[in-house]
C-alpha cells in the first residue's frame, strides 16, 4: 500500500467534511488552463502520486478515481497501484464520465466541490447541469489544499526576460495592434488573455515558470486605453519594466486581476475565449464579454512569420547534429558493453544539445523506453524503473529542445541489434503512415481530423491502431504542445494554415513487447492554386536519419522508398557541414545511404 498517498487522501477527505462537501474534482490545471503546470499548481499530482500531464482526480468519502487518456494508461496503472485510486481509461467504451461517476455514487442533497479558478465555464456548467438533475449541488469556490499541503511550492518568482525581435520577427506593439483590430472586428474594445503562451508570444517575453516551457505566470488585458500585465513584481527588473513601457504595457500585481476586471465599465465589451479562461474570471466579467472559440493571440501565434521560419530551420540543423551524436554515443555504449540505462539517455541528449549554440532547455522531459517500456507512450525513466540497454530489441527516444530561434520535438525508434521480422514489420507500417501524411496535398481550409486517417490507414488495414493524436502544434521558443491546429481523430474546427508547425507522429504499441513512434515536425506551406482553389502541403523540418535496418522494403512502394531516400539525402546535405570528425561524417554518410544500397 502507498501509505503517503492514502494518508493525503484521508486528510483531504477530512477537509472536505469540514467544509460540508461530500466529494471533490481535482483537475490537472492552473488558473491559465495550462497543459504543463508550475509546481505550485500540481495539486492532483500531490494527492494521487500520478505524474502524467493529463488526468483528473475525483475523491469521494470512501473511494477515489482518476481519469487519464491513452498516453498514460500503463504509467497510471503502475503509479496508482496501492493508493486505492481506481484508474478510469478516458475515451474507451465502458468508461464512465466524471459526471456519471459522481451521480452514481452520491446521494441527492450532497455537494461536490471544485476550485472555479481551475475550470473553464463550459466544463463547470456541463458538470453543474448533470449534478443538479440528480439533486446534487456544486460548490465552485473550494480551495482548501493549503490546509494540508504545508510545504506547497510558492508561485514562481523567476524574472522575465525579453525574447529579442531578431528571433520573434515582430514587435509586441505591432502584435497588440493586430490583436485589438481583431477584437474590434468581433465587436469588442478590449481583450483579456489568460493563456501563458499567448501572453509570452504577444509581449515577446519569456521566463522559467514551467519546466521546459519558457512562460511567465501572468494575465494580460489589452485595450485602446491601457494595456496591463498582471504579474508578480518580483519577476520584473528595471530592464523589463522599461521594455514593457516602450511597448505601451503597464504592470500590476498578479493578485489584482479580479478587482481590476470587476471595476471595468459595465458598457465595455471584452473579447475572451471561454474555453481558455477560468470560470471565476468569466463570472466577474459577466455580461461584458464577447466570446470567441480561439483568441486572436492564439490564432496569430500558430502562424510563424518568415523570421521564425528561418530560425526553426537553423535550430533544426543544430538539433539534428546533436541527435546524430547522441545516437552514435548510445550505439557505441551498447556495442562496447558500457552499462547504459534508460535514465542515462536524457543526460546524453542534454549534453550533446548543450554543445550547440543557443540551447536553453529540453522542450519536455525525455521519453526513453527500451523494449516493453517503449509501449508506455509517455514513459519517463526513474532510478527504480530504468532498464539497462542490451544489444537487441527496440529503443524509443522522444525528446526535444528549446532554442531562442525555435522549439524541437523528435522521436526515433532504434534497433539495438539485428531487428526481428516482427519489429521490421511494425516499424514499416508506422513509417508508411508517416510518409503518407508527410506527402499530403490538401485544399486550404482542411482540418487536422480530415488528414489523420492518412497516418493510420496501413495500421488499420492490419487490425492495428494507436490511441493518441497523430500531430500537435508546436510553438516557437514556447510550448512543445500548441494549438489551435492538430491532427487527430477528434474534430477541432481550426484549419491547417500556411506557416503553422505540427508534428507527424504515428505509432504502434504492443504491451510488454515494444513501442514504435516515428516523429518529425512539418511546416504547412502553399503548394499551388488551381481552378479548384488553393492547395497546401507539408515541408518536413526535422533532420535526423531513420534507422535503415528497420525498413522492410518488401512492404514499401517505390514512391515510399524514394521519399525516405530523398529525406536522407536532405539530412546528409544539411547536417554534414556540422559534423566535426571523420567518425561523425562516416556515420552520417552510412546512415543516409539509399535504402537499396
Amino acid at each position: 500500500m502507498n501509505t503517503n498517498i492514502t494518508k493525503r487522501l484521508s486528510d483531504y477527505r477530512a477537509l472536505l467534511a469540514k467544509h460540508g462537501v461530500a466529494a471533490a474534482v481535482v483537475p490537472q490545471a492552473d488558473p491559465h488552463q495550462s497543459e504543463y503546470l508550475a509546481p505550485h499548481w500540481q495539486v492532483r499530482r500531490y494527492l494521487s502520486g500520478f505524474t502524467g500531464s493529463a488526468g483528473d482526480l475525483v475523491i469521494l468519502p470512501e473511494a477515489a478515481a482518476l481519469w487519464t487518456d491513452s498516453r498514460y494508461f500503463l504509467q497510471a496503472a503502475q503509479q496508482l497501484e496501492g493508493t486505492g485510486i481506481e484508474l478510469m481509461k478516458d475515451g474507451l467504451d465502458g468508461t464512465p464520465t466524471i459526471a456519471d461517476y459522481l451521480t452514481a455514487n452520491l446521494k441527492a442533497g450532497t455537494t461536490v466541490g471544485i476550485d472555479g479558478m481551475l475550470f473553464n465555464a463550459g466544463a463547470v456548467e456541463a458538470l453543474r447541469s448533470r449534478l443538479q438533475a440528480k439533486g446534487i449541488a456544486l460548490k465552485t469556490d473550494l480551495d482548501i489544499i493549503d490546509g494540508m499541503w504545508s510545504d506547497r511550492p510558492a508561485l514562481p518568482s523567476d524574472p522575465i526576460f525579453i525574447h529579442d525581435i531578431r528571433y520573434a520577427g515582430e514587435s509586441a506593439a505591432d502584435k497588440i495592434g493586430r490583436i485589438l483590430a481583431d477584437a474590434r472586428a468581433n465587436g469588442a474594445e478590449a481583450v483579456f488573455e489568460s493563456m501563458l503562451d499567448n501572453i509570452a508570444w504577444t509581449l515577446n517575453i519569456r521566463s522559467n515558470d514551467v519546466n521546459h516551457t519558457p512562460v511567465a505566470t501572468a494575465f494580460l488585458y489589452l485595450s485602446e486605453g491601457e494595456n496591463v500585465l498582471f504579474i508578480d513584481p518580483a519577476k520584473l527588473t528595471d530592464e523589463t519594466v522599461a521594455y514593457l513601457a516602450s511597448q505601451h504595457v503597464k504592470t500590476r500585481p498578479y493578485g489584482d486581476v479580479k478587482a481590476f476586471l470587476a471595476a471595468l465599465p459595465e458598457t465595455g465589451r471584452v473579447l475572451v475565449a471561454p474555453s481558455q479562461t477560468a470560470m471565476q474570471l468569466l463570472d466577474i466579467l459577466g455580461g461584458r464579454t464577447v466570446a470567441v472559440k480561439f483568441s486572436g493571440a492564439g490564432r496569430f501565434k500558430a502562424v510563424k512569420n518568415d523570421v521564425q521560419i528561418e530560425g526553426i530551420h537553423a535550430a533544426m540543423r543544430r538539433d539534428g547534429a546533436a541527435m546524430v551524436r547522441s545516437i552514435m554515443e548510445i550505439e557505441h555504449r551498447v556495442a562496447t558493453g558500457v552499462p547504459t540505462g534508460e535514465i542515462d539517455i536524457a543526460g546524453i541528449l542534454r549534453r550533446q544539445r548543450a554543445k550547440g549554440e543557443g540551447f536553453t532547455d529540453e522542450s519536455f522531459g525525455t521519453i526513453a523506453g527500451y523494449g516493453p517500456h517503449g509501449a508506455i507512450v509517455h514513459y519517463e525513466a526513474t532510478a527504480e524503473s530504468s532498464s539497462m540497454l542490451e544489444p537487441h530489441g527496440l529503443l524509443l527516444i522522444d525528446s526535444g529542445a528549446q532554442y531562442p530561434d525555435g522549439t524541437t520535438d523528435i522521436t526515433r525508434t532504434i534497433a539495438l541489434g539485428t531487428p526481428t521480422a516482427d519489429e521490421r514489420r511494425d516499424f514499416t507500417l508506422v513509417m508508411k503512415g508517416h510518409i503518407a501524411l508527410a506527402q499530403a496535398v490538401f485544399p486550404a481550409g482542411t482540418r487536422g481530423a480530415q488528414l489523420d486517417v492518412l497516418a493510420r490507414q496501413y495500421l488499420w488495414k492490419n487490425g492495428l491502431s494507436y490511441l493518441h493524436g497523430t500531430g500537435h502544434g508546436v510553438g516557437h521558443f514556447l510550448g512543445v504542445h500548441e494549438g489551435p491546429q492538430n491532427i487527430r481523430l477528434n474534430y477541432v474546427d481550426f484549419p491547417m494554415l500556411p506557416g503553422s508547425i505540427t508534428s507527424n507522429e504515428p505509432g504502434l504499441y504492443r504491451e510488454n513487447v515494444h513501442g514504435i513512434r516515428c516523429e518529425n515536425l512539418v511546416l504547412c506551406r502553399h503548394k499551388m492554386t488551381t481552378d479548384f482553389g488553393e492547395f497546401l502541403c507539408f515541408e518536413t523540418l526535422t533532420l535526423c536519419p531513420w534507422d535503415r535496418s528497420l525498413f522492410d522494403l518488401s512492404m514499401m512502394t517505390d514512391e515510399e522508398i524514394a521519399w525516405v531516400d530523398s529525406y536522407h539525402a536532405t539530412v546528409a546535405e544539411r547536417l554534414m557541414p556540422l559534423m566535426e570528425t571523420d567518425e561523425e561524417r562516416a556515420w552520417l554518410k552510412a546512415h543516409t545511404q539509399p535504402l537499396k544500397a
